[in-house]
């Protein structure tokens, strides 16, 4: 810990010129005294460290001394090309590894281009999380499932399936099959919207439905060197996006329904309701046949479009629906206001 902290402190001197022992003691959260021993430590190991006295007085290293540690190891490295998500480096445990491999990168760039960092950070951030998105502890067996994808290692986990809800009229709720333990090869780590999920060669799993991981971390497993994560990721979200559409539903939609569409129905769905649309009517009223996940879902929905849908089938749900539209009625139709109880 410590020969990381003072190779991390040549480093800092070495990129910035001169540090004061304040500033150096917040960049590697120790105290002043710490600092002060440290650098006694590294000038007694032959490193050329000098105090300038005064006001404006601080350390510097010898001019022309340049550290030869600046090279990054393979985590380092991989940590690098992660260090624009550094939020997910932090749930993965790789904060750490990736500011060390900021600041090698950075010691490592000539004088004139030292502010680069400096001058991408000011221009350029990425927030991943969607908005009124709830803060949440990243899932426990992330950290073990990340050392296993950097290694090539092995697994043993117990995973819970989501159950298959019945229809919310009979239970308003749905449960989870129970966990069962089994031998994983993890190739890869997903994060969306919030959500981690892990892929092995031929399967995504949540990785919030992990109850246990075992890392098998003396035994290696041969990664596929043709395996694309980002594209099977791609093709596995989508085929279980569309698996989820199970049935459709026929509605009307008014011209500024069906400029709200992408908004309100799935994703998945949304290039087959578009392909469906007939021509619109005298009132430029549009017909479509919508996938839905279930009439459950399909109710939610089009409540959200409020007077400008109508369901024309199935009738189940356009019965659901005028039921909602008479219960609105009834609140909003007369003019004195909620009632007195």
């Amino acid at each position: 810990m410590r020969a990381a902290r003072l190779m991390s402190l040549v480093l800092l001197l070495q990129a910035r010129g001169r540090m004061t022992a304040m500033e150096l003691s917040r960049e590697l959260e120790v105290s002043e005294r710490t600092v002060h021993r440290d650098v006694l430590a590294l000038s007694e190991a032959g490193v050329p460290v000098y105090a300038d006295r005064g006001r404006g007085g601080g350390y510097r290293l010898l001019d022309g001394y340049r550290t030869r540690l600046t090279g990054l190891d393979r985590a380092e490295a991989e940590a690098l090309f992660l260090s624009g998500v550094p939020e997910a480096l932090r749930e993965m445990g790789l904060g750490e590894v990736a500011a060390t491999a900021r600041l090698k990168a950075s010691a490592a760039l000539s004088p004139g281009l030292r502010d680069a960092p400096a001058t991408a950070a000011q221009r350029f951030h990425l927030d991943a999380p969607g908005w009124f998105a709830s803060e949440r502890p990243p899932p426990t067996a992330l950290a073990p499932l990340a050392r296993a994808v950097w290694g090539d290692h092995p697994v043993t986990a117990r995973y819970r399936r989501a159950a298959r809800s019945r229809p919310a009229e009979q239970t308003g709720q749905t449960g989870e099959a129970g966990a069962a333990r089994r031998p994983l090869e993890p190739y890869g780590l997903v994060l969306k919207a919030g959500v981690w999920y892990l892929a092995t060669r031929s399967a995504i799993y949540r990785v919030d439905r992990f109850d246990e991981v075992e890392l098998q971390s003396d035994l290696r497993f041969e990664r596929d060197g043709a395996f694309d994560l980002a594209a099977f990721w791609s093709e596995k979200s989508a085929r279980f996006a569309n698996s989820l559409l199970t049935t459709d539903v026929t509605v009307r939609l008014s011209p500024a329904a069906l400029h709200r569409l992408p908004s309100v129905a799935d994703r998945a769905a949304l290039d087959e309701a578009l392909a469906s649309a007939g021509e619109p009517d005298g009132q430029g009223w549009v017909t479509l046949r919508l996938p839905v996940e279930s009439l459950e879902v399909a109710y939610d929905q089009i409540l959200r479009f409020g007077p400008e849908a109508e369901v024309l089938g199935p009738p189940d749900l356009r019965t659901h629906v005028a039921g909602a539209a008479a219960r609105m009625h009834d609140l909003y139709g007369s003019s004195g206001g909620g009632s007195a109880g």
